[in-house]
């Protein structure tokens, strides 16, 4: 298969729902383990298929996690699959899993191989609701990572209540009747809400959001 060109690789970042929806995950290894812990943390209905598998994914099995089938991939694995994500390091796998994915509509991410992806992953960076995605279009994994360290130590829990305290202010925004897209988010942002969140200076900041409202 012959290199896709980059606009090829360029997508549309979105954020998938995947709680209660059923992921195939090709492989079992160390970074097949890293893919699969995220969509047990979400709820994802996962089901694993590979011939042998790491301790820490028959451990998920054993606690009734995730489903578990030792043995090569077959296309009727996908079968039901809401997505599916290759993690081995066989390009004939991962070509499998690819074309049965496109025959039966079915979104593919292969890691580490962006030609055989209907989609591709993004590094994150989490606070609770709030997500930081960081993507380079399939091209580096190590710079989508590297980034991703530097947002996680700038972004501490203080960018959690920051989120609260917005979202409060959005709901009373609509409650009065006004759009919340009138406001001027961007000033009141600007007016030093974060340095007084980080300050513990929490109703301060309440006080002076409502101000900008």
């Amino acid at each position: 298969m012959s290199p896709q060109p980059r606009s090829a690789l360029a997508g549309w970042p979105v954020n998938l729902r995947v709680t209660g929806r059923r992921v195939v995950v090709v492989g079992a290894g160390r970074i097949a383990a890293r893919k699969i812990e995220p969509l047990l943390d979400l709820g994802a209905d996962v089901l694993v298929v590979a011939p042998e598998a790491d301790d820490e994914v028959v451990a998920w099995a054993d606690q009734g996690r995730l489903a578990l089938l030792q043995r090569p991939f077959e296309p009727a694995d996908l079968d039901g699959a809401w997505l599916a994500v290759t993690a081995t390091d066989d390009p004939a796998v991962n070509g499998a899993v690819y074309e049965a994915g496109e025959a039966g509509r079915v979104w593919v991410n292969s890691a580490d191989d962006p030609d055989r992806c209907s989609f591709t992953l993004m590094s994150v960076v989490r606070r609770a609701d709030l997500v930081v995605a960081i993507g380079t279009g399939g091209r580096s994994p190590a710079l989508a990572a590297w980034l991703k360290r530097r947002m996680a130590d700038e972004m501490g829990p203080e960018y959690e209540t920051l989120l609260d305290i917005l979202s409060d202010a959005r709901e009373e925004v609509r409650a009065s009747g006004r759009s919340s897209e009138d406001v001027d988010w961007s000033q009141a942002l600007d007016s030093g809400l974060l340095d007084l969140v980080r300050e513990g200076r929490v109703d301060e900041a309440k006080e002076m959001l409502r101000s900008c409202l």
